[in-house]
């Protein structure tokens, strides 16, 4: 099914099943931005709307309704996502706002949601990015059906924990975060170095590889 007809069968379900001002806030606010990252980023990634529900009402500390741009239910996943343009969320923003954005992020985050946001102008000029950044995110929930899976999973860790320390890696490193023996934590970041993800470094006499470095461009293979 292409896009345009699988996008307005998904809004027409969710239009159907809502009403009053569920159903508006739907129609006013499922606009340019909600519909482009639909188009540029989350078909991509997963090729349907399968459980993402749009403007998704949430009941704040204050008692105040919130709807978020979309969620994503996927068993104990409570994963919502925004689109974030400059304008609203930057430059016409007062300090009160501002505190209300936050607490309503830490509240989400209290409540079981994981947040996170892009910014409507990758969305729009730099949707390679944020399609790797989502599938990152997913892929810390979709199961594993093969070894093959299971290789890859263990490589995106390797990818985060590199990120997360921002230095290079050591084999020691992967074995204590993923539980692994030396041959194959060994064997894992030399799969990632012959993929270009990872760069060797050597040790002081530069005979032997003894830390692995993030490649600046690491982001995008995953």
């Amino acid at each position: 099914m292409a896009f345009e007809q699988a996008h307005a069968t998904f809004m027409q379900a969710h239009l159907q099943s809502r009403t009053g001002e569920r159903r508006g806030r739907l129609e006013r606010g499922h606009r340019e931005a909600e519909k482009l990252f639909c188009r540029k980023v989350w078909w991509e990634v997963q090729g349907n709307f399968d459980r993402l529900h749009p403007e998704y009402e949430v009941v704040d500390w204050r008692g105040h309704s919130y709807f978020c741009d979309f969620v994503w239910l996927a068993g104990p996943v409570k994963l919502v996502i925004e689109i974030k343009g400059f304008g609203p969320h930057v430059r016409d923003m007062d300090r009160q706002k501002y505190c209300n954005e936050l607490n309503r992020e830490t509240f989400l985050t209290a409540m079981g949601f994981q947040v996170i946001c892009f910014a409507y102008d990758d969305v729009a000029n730099r949707p390679e990015l944020c399609i790797t950044l989502l599938r990152m995110v997913l892929n810390r929930y979709l199961p594993a059906n093969s070894p093959a899976d299971a290789q890859s999973i263990q490589e995106r860790e390797i990818l985060r924990l590199a990120c997360m320390l921002a230095r290079p890696l050591r084999p020691v490193d992967v074995e204590t975060h993923l539980s692994l023996n030396h041959r194959t934590a060994v064997r894992t970041l030399q799969s990632l170095k012959a993929k270009g993800v990872l760069t060797a470094v050597s040790g002081a006499e530069g005979k032997h590889v003894v830390k692995y470095e993030l490649h600046n461009d690491a982001v995008y293979w995953f």
